[in-house]
């Protein structure tokens, strides 16, 4: 092995967006098909305990980008711009050396969704650009380069995106790079996967979970018509749908990087900002601490370097990504990360086990509105899922390991009371930790001088009654 490589590795980091963490055959789950995610299982370790602490869009990625929790980095709720101080992935390995890219969905740019990000500090360290900030039309898609005209895709966008992100592996495989690669799928509208696809999901032949609302009224549900048209059962065959093409373009990526001999000087990710309730405890979406909104994929491949078809039950989460990597790759870590390494687990050794995952929608938003959904903090530990709104107010304690499919909640049972007390000291320990005073929204939005952004946000996204603060 070359000498300056193996000190270098490269790391090609995949996601998805909405997909929940049990909708892989190697997790699972027998309706899905999903023979590349299982083989990259089988040839490193898959967590079974992976979770997104703030499960909704934008505030994920700035996680998973930053190694730090939303009210630290301030990307706080769906389309509010990652602050250009912020230091991820892209700033500190193209200091290192590496050739940085990105290609796909960012979301992390503010409003409008289509804006330009021109060069500099608001691409964050990415040399490569090809993205579009937000956009779920996978037959229309588009990105930017380096010019404000827009770049029509042609075909399914994962395919497309997918083949500029293997253009930009066989170009650079000389060097020292770190691709992220962040595709739009399964995240809704369900029903946008080539046909090919959807051939293989009959939805009269899905298996459902104990916790699946087969026949919901979708007027209560913020779905678009023609996905409400499919019914519960047709909308979960598309996402399966969905997550086979996924898979198939994350083994054209995987075949790439061992064509290219690069195997062994390759750290590959595939993961998900946040999961899907797709009709589990009669809801959808995210911005929830049930396991289907949390639980989110995670499959690290480093052929030659770490365990291979390992399952670990580690608690890990999106903030622990970036210390994670960089500690295994070797890197300088910035001051301020919140996030722990748990690259240990990687090679089989011991180390710091987290005791829980501090979870949190701390601005409920647009869906997450229509669903009722108010300002809440949780915790997941290995056993226990337990969560209440701000105001004090019990919401869930499960217990997972008799429970899984959550269908028991145990917030009142007396017989639970020293366990919750546990729970909530715990809690509040991680909200001391991230100096989290459990605002309500509008006085953490004016805490952290995100006002006007807010206020822009709400014009831009609800023109016709934005929620302003005055």
């Amino acid at each position: 092995m070359n000498r300056r490589r193996s000190e270098k590795p490269n790391l090609v980091f995949v996601f998805a967006d909405q997909m929940r963490g049990m909708a892989m055959r190697c997790a699972g789950d027998e309706n899905a098909i999903t023979p590349n995610m299982d083989k990259m299982a089988e040839e490193g370790i898959m967590f079974s305990h992976a979770y997104a602490n703030a499960p909704v869009c934008t505030p994920s990625r700035a996680c998973m980008l930053t190694g730090r929790y939303p009210i630290t980095n301030r990307t706080i709720t769906n389309d509010l711009p990652m602050p250009e101080d912020e230091i991820t992935f892209g700033e500190i390995l193209k200091k290192e050396g590496y050739k940085t890219a990105y290609i796909g969905k960012w979301h992390l740019d503010g409003i409008p969704r289509d804006i330009f990000t021109p060069q500099g500090k608001r691409r964050h360290g990415f040399d490569y650009w090809a993205v579009w900030n937000c956009a779920h039309d996978y037959f229309n898609g588009r990105l930017f380069f380096d010019s404000p005209e827009p770049f029509l895709l042609k075909g399914y966008e994962p395919i497309a995106q997918t083949d500029i992100a293997l253009d930009f592996i066989k170009k650079n495989s000389d060097q020292p790079f770190c691709l992220f690669l962040s595709w739009g799928p399964p995240h809704d509208p369900y029903h946008q996967v080539p046909e090919e696809y959807r051939q293989l999901y009959n939805p009269n032949n899905l298996t459902l979970p104990p916790n699946f609302l087969a026949n919901p009224d979708f007027s209560k549900y913020p779905l678009s018509r023609l996905d409400s048209e499919n019914g519960a059962r047709g909308i979960l065959a598309d996402y399966y749908s969905a997550i086979t093409a996924l898979d198939h373009q994350l083994g054209r990526i995987i075949n790439a990087i061992d064509e290219l001999n690069l195997a062994e000087d390759t750290i590959i990710v595939f993961t998900s900002d946040h999961g899907d309730m797709l009709f589990s405890q009669s809801s959808v979406k995210k911005q929830q601490p049930y396991e289907e909104s949390i639980n989110i994929p995670l499959i690290i491949r480093w052929k030659g370097h770490i365990q291979e078809g390992i399952i670990s039950d580690t608690l890990f989460s999106t903030v622990d990504f970036l210390p994670t990597l960089l500690s295994a790759m070797n890197c300088d870590q910035p001051e301020g990360i919140e996030g722990f390494d748990l690259s240990w687990t990687l090679f089989g050794k011991n180390g710091y086990e987290p005791d829980s995952v501090f979870l949190m929608d701390l601005v409920p938003m647009d869906e997450g509105v229509r669903l009722g959904i108010r300002e809440w903090r949780g915790i997941r530990t290995k056993r226990y899922t337990y969560a209440r709104w701000i105001d004090g107010n019990d919401w869930v304690l499960f217990d997972n390991e008799v429970d899984p499919y959550q269908l028991n909640n145990l917030i009142d049972d007396k017989n639970m009371l020293s366990i919750k007390q546990n729970l909530e000291l715990e809690l509040q320990k991680l909200m001391r930790y991230t100096n989290d005073d459990g605002l309500n929204w509008q006085d953490l939005i004016t805490q952290l001088g995100l006002v006007d952004l807010w206020n822009l946000r709400e014009k831009s996204m609800h023109p016709n009654n934005p929620r302003l603060i005055k």
